[in-house]
């Protein structure tokens, strides 16, 4: 009697997700702004491999490079971002909260345009102003502004902690405040918590991290 032995598949079963879990890994360092030398030596593989993995991630999303893959996102499935867009989908739309700061001085090229950003779009209390600086309020921490002629353009990155991300994202982007990198996973921890990072642009054209922490709900 001959026994009929069933073709097998060859090759890795389809991921339900849209991107696999080491193209994720992947992608969001690449959001994060690290280079491909970097990634590698972050994720511990080779720049071939992460190269590979960046182009699966732009091919699989129809994106020309990876300045458009910073602006791309989208939450992997099973993740605690996922979990809260789904709790939060029908919810109220958040106001831009930004909160968690240490105390900075900060140079601008325009005080009064720097004022209005950070008042009017992002809603930080404006103390005062006299002169050319400008104090403002993060829950018991100030951000001091300062006009110059000789503002830097390489000053420290200043990152807010937010609680809804997205959403924060979404707003200041309707705000017409330009955002460099979408939210992005950049490290989870042993017990699953999340930690999440976007950039957007102060008047000055340098960045302002969000950076926001998920707890994972089993």
């Amino acid at each position: 009697m001959v026994t009929k032995v069933r073709s097998r598949v060859r090759g890795r079963p389809a991921y339900k997700d849209v991107l696999t879990p080491a193209e994720w890994r992947v992608v969001h360092s690449a959001q994060h702004g690290l280079t491909n030398k970097e990634i590698a030596e972050r994720l511990q593989i080779s720049v071939d491999g992460v190269k590979y993995h960046v182009a699966n991630a732009l091919s699989k999303l129809g994106l020309e490079n990876k300045i458009a893959l910073q602006q791309w996102f989208q939450a992997p499935l099973g993740s605690a971002m996922g979990d809260r867009m789904n709790q939060t989908e029908n919810s109220q739309q958040e106001e831009v909260a930004l909160t968690h700061l240490g105390q900075v001085s900060r140079t601008v090229s325009n005080l009064e345009k720097s004022v209005e950003f950070f008042r009017d779009i992002l809603n930080l209390p404006h103390l005062y102003s006299f002169g050319n600086l400008a104090f403002f309020d993060l829950e018991g921490t100030r951000l001091f502004l300062n006009e110059s002629e000789e503002w830097n353009a390489d000053e420290s990155i200043l990152y807010f902690s937010v609680v809804d991300i997205i959403r924060i994202c979404n707003n200041l982007s309707a705000k017409g405040v330009k955002c460099t990198h979408q939210p992005h996973k950049i490290h989870t921890h042993e017990d699953g918590t999340e930690e999440w990072m976007a950039f957007i642009e102060d008047p000055d054209g340098r960045p302002l991290g969000l950076m926001s922490s998920l707890p994972f709900k089993r």
